[in-house]
Formats: structure tokens, sequence, C-alpha cells
């Protein structure tokens, strides 16, 4: 019975691809298991927000309230970096958030229910929750002037005006976190010369917000609003007089949310290195609050800091910014550069393959980073790409090969394509990606994009010989549509001078014999400023813009040079190069390659 099982599963033709990219296909268990999910999330979604609107009603403040506000005992600092051409900007009539300008016409930014950019409600929703979660009040304190206080006064006084019939872009508790740093960082900013009106409805608005954190702070979505919720509810306890009755416990929800979320080896949940950055920049100035106020924090909240410190310097390339895995960006060179200089060495480097799928490999002047991890929980998934088994690599300076990243705020449409195999180096098969991007409305407004689901077994292992570095990793992303599993072998010499891989494709369970041939790619994008030209006799020769060189070759497929596309930019995609080794596949198949220094 088992035999004759398994001789149909080999002659079993998969699906034809429909198209590039992202696969609807799914089978039907995990597509029952994807419904139930979705429904338990966006039911959970509903419960919150209409929790969320009663808790801060008039009728409910009550339960939550704390001493009246009377005094500011502190101001947080703020390690974000500052644009004072921003203030230039707003009082000229156009504020630039989240990626999009919104021209005010005379209007008040807070009236205004979306962008008039015409980029879509997604996008416009991340412009209203960064306008009233107000960081932007860092750019008008780096350009101080009387001009700019008076108009920062005017905005303050027009929020106050209709905060109560604000909607969840202004009370979803991440922004309420977000804004109650941002008022208690620049406090000065917006009380100093105030008049004694404004001053009395900020400071009964910070009571109101605060109580509103205390009750609300588990209405936010999983991951890092969470987090920042809390950030924001002990950083009240730390900086208003009257509210340290709070602190003990809000600290106590703060440290147990950290041990959940940030994992042994400091990576985040959602795998997102962007998000260890995010919290970094509120985590370590709320360790400095409790050494201004002559108070020692549960020694797990510094705890989480040293542990996420290592994992930025493991995903960390030649050139000081991240390797552009699940969400990663543009811009965060500056900030991690800061937030690297507090690290204190302190914490031990974590083991060669961290519990978060990230594995180094370096050697001379060459390093490597490689996403070897299973896709993230369903509510975290919404920034996770379809990239295992991709890498980047650095020599010296230089970036080499880079994956496609996530396009900045003006250009997010593009992020699907982004998020696909082929915008990764890596091998897609089929035309598809090893992940299925799963749309659901009510799921994409409760996290903001649609997720991913698989791979759901990942494995690697990494080892030494000769002074070199062996890396050996499968996942079963095309397991449940084609009946194959991704086995990637990258050894890297001593010197760092060469790189050997393989890319097998093997029966998940059996033999597997298609009716016909599969295509499949491995894909290899340059960074923008490296080049590639073809080789007589075959390979290619890849030129860095410091001048290195390298030699890519390749065994059992046909290597080419085409043109491809960089997202992680801030000025937006940008045209590059990628060299794509191509074959086709009516069963298992293994293509050899190899990366040489040209001396």
């Amino acid at each position: 019975m088992d035999t004759r099982r398994s001789l149909r599963r080999s002659r079993k033709a998969p699906a034809r691809p429909r198209a590039p990219g992202f696969s609807g296909r799914a089978s039907p268990l995990d597509a029952a298991r994807d419904s139930i999910g979705l429904a338990v999330l966006a039911a959970e979604g509903l419960r919150r927000s209409a929790l969320a609107r009663m808790r801060r009603s008039r009728l409910m403040r009550w339960r939550h309230r704390a001493p009246m506000v009377g005094e500011l005992v502190l101001a947080p600092p703020d390690l974000r970096p500052v644009d004072p051409s921003f203030a230039d900007e707003v009082a000229s009539g156009s504020v630039g958030l989240a990626g999009l300008t919104v021209t005010l016409d005379g209007a008040s930014p807070f009236d205004l229910t979306a962008p008039r950019t015409g980029q879509g409600t997604g996008q416009g929703t991340a412009w209203q929750r960064e306008l009233n979660g107000f960081g932007w009040l860092r750019h008008f304190a780096a350009a101080r002037t009387a001009e700019n206080e008076a108009l920062v006064h005017r905005l303050a006084a027009e929020w106050l005006a209709g905060s109560r019939r604000r909607g969840m872009e202004a009370w979803a508790p991440d922004v309420v976190g977000r804004r109650m740093i941002s008022w208690l960082s620049y406090s000065s900013l917006l009380l100093d010369g105030a008049e004694r009106r404004l001053t009395a409805g900020l400071m009964l608005s910070l009571e109101d917000q605060a109580g509103y954190l205390a009750a609300a702070w588990r209405d936010a979505p999983e991951g890092h609003p969470r987090l920042l919720a809390l950030i924001g509810l002990v950083q009240a306890c730390l900086c208003i007089a009257g509210h340290e009755r709070r602190l003990a416990e809000s600290e106590k929800h703060l440290v147990r949310e950290l041990d959940r979320q940030i994992g042994a080896d400091g990576g985040h949940l959602s795998r997102n290195a962007g998000v260890l950055i995010a919290l970094l920049l509120d985590l370590l100035p709320l360790r400095q609050c409790f050494a201004a106020r002559g108070l020692t924090p549960n020694e797990r909240l510094p705890a989480a800091i040293d542990r996420m410190m290592p994992m930025l310097r493991r995903l960390k390339l030649g050139d000081g910014q991240l390797a552009r895995f699940n969400g990663v960006g543009a811009g965060e060179q500056e900030a991690l550069a800061m937030l690297l200089a507090y690290d204190r060495g302190r914490a031990a480097p974590g083991p060669p393959v961290s519990s978060s799928g990230y594995v180094r490999l370096e050697r001379g002047s060459t390093a490597i980073v490689v996403d070897a991890g299973p896709a993230p929980p369903l509510e975290l998934a919404a920034d996770a790409c379809a990239g295992c088994l991709s890498f980047e690599l650095s020599s010296g300076r230089d970036l080499l090969f880079v994956n496609g990243g996530r396009p900045a705020g003006a250009h997010a449409r593009a992020a699907a394509a982004a998020r696909a195999t082929a915008s990764h180096n890596t091998l897609a098969l089929g035309g598809q990606s090893s992940a299925d991007l799963i749309r659901n409305a009510v799921i994409e407004r409760r996290i903001g994009a649609p997720p991913i689901r698989r791979p759901g077994r990942v494995m690697a292992r990494l080892s030494e010989a000769d002074g070199g570095l062996i890396l050996q990793a499968t996942h079963d992303g095309y397991a449940s549509r084609f009946g194959l599993v991704h086995c990637r072998t990258l050894c890297l010499a001593a010197d760092g001078a060469s790189l050997d891989g393989e890319d097998a494709l093997d029966g998940a369970r059996g033999e597997v014999r298609f009716a016909w041939d599969v295509p499949l790619a491995i894909h290899f994008h340059l960074h923008p400023l490296a080049g590639a030209r073809q080789r007589d006799g075959g390979g290619a020769e890849l030129i860095l813009p410091g001048g290195g060189r390298w030699r890519l070759s390749a065994e059992g497929a046909a290597l080419s040079i085409e043109e491809s596309t960089h997202y992680a930019d801030m000025v937006g995609p940008r045209q590059a190069q990628q060299v794509v080794l191509r074959a086709a596949c009516c069963g298992a198949l293994s293509v050899r390659w190899r990366l040489q220094r040209i001396a």
C-alpha cells in the first residue's frame, strides 16, 4: 500500500505556476489552519478596537486615573536622527512623514483624513500614525527658533482641540506610547512660552494618556507595538511626578514582554532586525532615566538590551548596514552606528546558528549573512520575506550580493515584489516563491500588510574544516506544491577568497518525477554600485566600486547577466544587475557554483 502511494505521488505533476512571484495555492490542511488563525486574529482585532474606544471614553477614565499632573521631573533623551529642514517644510505648508508629503492648503494636518497623494489607504494610515505620534518634534527641536516654537504650540493646540474625536490612528496604544515619549522628551519645546491654557491642556492630556496606556497596552497588536505602548507607560511613570506608584507594575509587564519577544540570541520574534533598532532607540533612553532618578531597573531590562546588541553585530555587513532580511530597508546605518557605540561588550557572541535563524560566516575580509529560519508567527509576518536560505555578502567595505530589501514608504506598492523569493539571493522554483502571501483585508488592516506562510521546517548546521566554514541548510517551502526540498551548502575558504556553493532539490518524501520540466532560477543580486560582465568561456566577472573583482562560475545551469531592482534605497527603487543560473528539473537536481576573488 505504501509503495503504491509513493509511486502515485512520484508520478503526480505539480500545478503549473500561474504567475511569477507569490503563489495563492495551499494544501487543504494549510488552508483550514490559516482560516482558523485569521478568524481568531480578526475577532481579536475587533475586540481590542472596541475595548480601546471604551477605555479612552470619559466614563472609564476614573478607573485608571493617577494624581493630577503637576510637574515633569525628567525629560528623556532622544537618540533618533534629526532633519532640521522639516520645520521649514511645515511652515511652508507641507508635511512629509512615512515617505509621503501632504500639502495642507491652510488646513490643520490633524483634520486631514488621508494624505492627498493617491498612494493608497495603507500609506495614508502610516502617515496619520506618525503625525499623531509627534516623533517629528525632534526636527523642530533641532531648529529651535521663536517662530518654530510658536508653530509647535499651534499644532499642539490643534491636536488638543479634537483629541477625543480622533480615531485609532491617534489612539492606538502604540501611537499613544510614541506620543507620550515624544511629549516628555520635548516638554520644554511644548511648554516653554506657551499660553497658560495650552499648558494646562497638555498636562491634563498627559494624565489622560498615561491612564489610558495603563489600561490599554494589552490591546496593542502583538510584537513591537505592544512593547512601544509599555515603554511609553514606564517612561511616564519615571518622568511625571505622582506616577511612581505605577512604576513597579508597569516595569514588570515590560520585562515580561521583552522576555517573551526577545529570544536568547537577541533576535525578535518577527525576525525583523529593524525592530531591534527601533526598540533600542527607546530602551537606551529609558535605562538612562532610571539612572537619572537614582533607581535600579529590573535586571531583565538591561539584560534584554545586552542580548540585542550582539544580534545587530551578527547582521551587520562591511559597509556598516544591516543585511536586508525580513523588513530591513535603507536608512538605519546612522542609527545602527550610534547604537553599537553604546554596546558595553559584556554579552558573549551567540551560537554559530542563532535561534532566530541567522548565520554569519566570516573569514578574512569577506562577511556573509544567511537567512536560515522559518516564517515567523502569522501575526508577526507582515514584513517577513520569502527569502529562506538567501544570503548577503560584503568584501571589505563593499557590498557585492544584496537582497531587494524593504521599499521606502512612498514606494510601498513595490513591497510584494521586494518580498518575493526572486528578489533574494536564493533559488526560486517554477517562478514561485518559497512562501505564500496571505491576502485578508481584516488582517491587513490589523497588522499593516499581508503576512506570509511557509517554510515551516528549516534546518541549518555550521561546521569548520581546514580553517574554513561550511554551512548546510534545508527548507521545505516547496514541499507542498512540488514535493521537493531545497538544500543549500556554502563553503567559505579560510582566507575568505572563495565561496563554493551547491543548490540541490531533493524529494521531500521519496523520489519525485514530474510530467514536464519545471524551471528554476538561482539569483545573485548585485548592489547597485557593483557591476557584472560576461567572461569569455563562461562565467561572470563581478566588479566592486572599490576596484575589487570576483569571478562567478557554475555547473549544471546556464549563467546569464540580467537586470535587477534594488528596493532598499531612500530615493526609491534603483536599477541594478543580477547573475542568474537557470535550469529545468523534472525531479531531483543539483547546481554547483563557485565565487572566487580575482587577484
